[in-house]
């Protein structure tokens, strides 16, 4: 039972790569698994439980292990959060996936293992999980503008030039969009991360300085 489970989980993401969301549906993963698609209700009570399954398969590719003693938290999140990056864009339509899944064993060990290593380093529980939640939120929205623009087409060279040049009439936005290489770029993603990080960073000190 628990072989078959996860032969559909991993039958679905493969559809997922290849179809992309809307075009996901039971019928097809049931064709694909060479089942009719009351078959799957042994398993999944419905597609949304199917889609939170695949969900915490996505996000247990790359396990994280507890701040180690003498780590920079900041950095120690920053790496978990590049690595979560690469896992969303190494699928198709994960960013939508994720945010519309309730979370499953493994989200909830990850979460645990954020709040308990981000109190060794000082955070309330609340700010931890605020800090935490602003991370999730600027990934997310990151990679959906990341996975939009590639669905679109729009992340070609040729169209960017043209973007620029229609950027004529509004010479600070064309200017930086010039200088950066548009708002989806790595540099993009270091930079907005180092700014949340930084804002818990500050948050940590004023705690530090009150007490």
């Amino acid at each position: 039972m628990a072989l078959e489970r996860d032969t559909i989980v991993r039958t679905a993401i493969r559809l997922l790569d290849e179809v992309g969301l809307e075009k996901l549906t039971l019928r097809r993963l049931a064709t694909e698994l060479g089942v009719q698609a009351p078959a799957l209700y042994w398993h999944f009570r419905n597609k949304q439980e199917l889609l939170d399954e695949m969900a915490e398969a996505i996000s247990v590719q790359e396990p994280l292990a507890p701040l180690a003693e003498g780590e920079s938290w900041e950095e120690w999140l920053a790496e978990w959060l590049r690595g979560q990056r690469r896992v969303f864009k190494s699928h198709r339509d994960t960013a939508r996936l994720t945010a519309g899944t309730h979370p499953g064993t493994a989200t909830l060990r990850t979460v645990e293992t954020i709040l308990e290593s981000l109190l060794r380093a000082g955070f309330t529980r609340t700010d931890a999980m605020w800090g935490l939640g602003t991370l999730a939120s600027f990934l997310g929205g990151f990679v959906l503008e990341e996975q939009s623009d590639q669905e679109r087409g729009t992340n070609d060279p040729a169209l960017f030039e043209g973007a620029l040049e229609s950027l004529a009439p509004y010479p600070n936005v064309r200017a930086v969009m010039a200088e950066t290489g548009g708002p989806q770029t790595d540099a993009s993603f270091e930079h907005g991360m180092a700014l949340i990080l930084s804002g818990m960073r500050a948050l940590l000190e004023t705690q530090a300085d009150g007490r």
